[in-house]
């Protein structure tokens, strides 16, 4: 294996290897996340390598290449702020962060496997010393073969690198040579054997200032030994290892909640089932207050049974039921699962409120309201199994939020849709809300018609459901209407 300029620099191999998972606006907007703080995962020392060749077993297809810059350090540092965190490092160079994506599934996140390989860090040609350049003038390219498929700056990091510094001190001392990859821009994908990968990363102020490029060639390799987990990959995982678009995330427009608010839950609930979803109404559910109906996304919150030990590790402070009720967001509900048990209050008037002054569109629990008078009094929509004066420790631990649920019955995951009038509450899977929308619309008018034709004096054999004669006539009537 080709010895790394960072070892040769030391003499020996660094003694940790710490990538950073997403750091550019540029693939946060790709993944379609955006993370609030960095977060980290080790490659293996022995994964360091510098320009040359690596392999892909036979029987894989995803080898990833990731082109980004790294961070070396030069003087140890422990519980260094982000002011103070710059001065600690030695050089920057250029590096690829190799991984086998069919692998990933098998350590969970972790990467040991995936990520650890010998000659998945390739790093190099030149060390650049961190005095020549200014952290935050440094661009990162990548080539596969002579294609340009990365190209991008510090100026486009969420974090930038002495936060990332600050960060790992806290809690780990860096130690001279540590080496920390510092993430990858848009433009990672797969290679195939036969390609090569550079990287190079350079000055934005004075481009002759480069690591010059680090060559990697992938080639074929014998397949891995049979024990172990096999190779494995889907459709989902070759779409994330090729970098392809994400599907766009569903929203429910003001347009679309003002449609729904306007469908009757029966009828939705009526094209639901032709579908196939005969389990998505939240069974025992019934308003607080009558004519007070709701559209929203769901934010989940889940309870357990009481038990006195759960209780007091998770039952005080903040709580998950009150950080439920503190993050729900304009336009969602929260949905609770209480296990239909309404011997306990899971609401109360002061969390309501909360809810309301955060602009939630409703609440929904399984379980009962107490202070309902209050509750009732807010003017936010509430659904539930009943009402109770105890509170919820009576029978309930405020358990986990933001996780799939049952709620009378129903499964119900973060950003479902939740639609509830009189009739009760069901949720809509996102992916079909457009069409069972555009579906209960059309049933409602065919309704419409068929109500003012009985109100004429028809009789409903042959026009409740519609022969072709009623059909026809319908269709003149629409038409008028339009």
């Amino acid at each position: 294996m080709t010895t790394d300029p960072i070892s040769a620099e030391l003499g020996h191999r660094p003694g940790k290897v710490i990538a950073v998972h997403l750091s550019y606006r540029s693939r946060a907007e790709q993944r379609g996340r955006v993370p609030k703080h960095p977060s980290y995962f080790l490659k293996t020392s022995s994964s360091l390598t510098g320009s040359g060749d690596v392999a892909r077993p036979a029987g894989t297809e995803l080898l990833g290449f990731e082109g980004e810059i790294a961070v070396v350090i030069g003087t140890p540092a422990r519980n260094v702020s982000p002011e103070a965190a710059w001065a600690h490092v030695g050089w920057v160079t250029a590096a690829n962060d190799l991984g086998l994506h069919d692998l990933r599934y098998a350590d969970k996140g972790s990467n040991v496997r995936s990520k650890g390989g010998d000659g998945f860090t390739p790093v190099g040609p030149r060390l650049i010393p961190a005095t020549e350049v200014d952290p935050a003038r440094l661009g990162v390219r990548t080539w596969l073969d002579d294609e340009l498929v990365q190209d991008d700056s510090t100026e486009g990091l969420l974090f930038p690198f002495a936060l990332m510094i600050a960060d790992l001190s806290r809690v780990m001392t860096l130690e001279r040579g540590d080496v920390i990859l510092t993430g990858t821009p848009a433009g990672a994908s797969v290679a195939q054997p036969g390609q090569r990968v550079a990287v190079e990363v350079f000055s934005l102020d004075n481009p002759a200032v480069t690591s010059g490029r680090l060559e990697t060639a992938v080639v074929d390799a014998p397949a891995l030994a049979e024990w172990g987990n096999p190779p494995k990959v889907d459709d989902a995982q070759r779409a994330d290892a090729w970098g392809q678009e994400p599907e766009p995330a569903f929203t429910l427009t003001p347009e679309l909640r003002r449609r729904l608010a306007a469908v009757a839950v029966a009828t939705l609930s009526v094209q639901l089932r032709k579908r196939g979803y005969d389990t998505v109404s939240m069974d025992g559910v019934r308003p607080l207050v009558p004519g007070r109906g709701l559209v929203g996304t769901a934010r989940t919150l889940r309870y357990v049974p009481y038990r006195k030990d759960l209780f007091a590790s998770h039952g005080g402070g903040f709580n998950a039921q009150k950080q439920a009720v503190d993050s729900v967001n304009e336009g969602e509900v929260v949905v609770m699962e209480a296990r239909g048990d309404s011997s306990a209050g899971t609401l109360g008037d002061i969390l309501a409120m909360r809810a309301k002054v955060r602009g939630a569109a409703g609440i929904i629990t399984d379980g009962a309201v107490r202070d309902a008078v209050p509750v009732a009094s807010i003017g936010l929509p509430v659904y539930s199994s009943g009402k109770h004066p105890a509170v919820l420790g009576r029978r309930h631990v405020p358990w986990e939020i933001d996780v799939t649920i049952s709620c009378g019955g129903a499964t119900v995951q973060p950003g479902d849709v939740i639609v509830a009038d009189d009739d009760g509450a069901i949720v809509i899977p996102p992916a079909l809300v457009l069409e069972v929308l555009e579906a209960a619309e059309a049933h409602e008018e065919e309704d419409a018609f068929v109500l003012e034709m009985v109100q004429r004096g028809e009789a409903v054999d042959g026009l409740f459901p519609m022969n072709a004669e009623w059909r026809a006539r319908y269709e003149e009537w629409k038409a008028a209407r339009d």
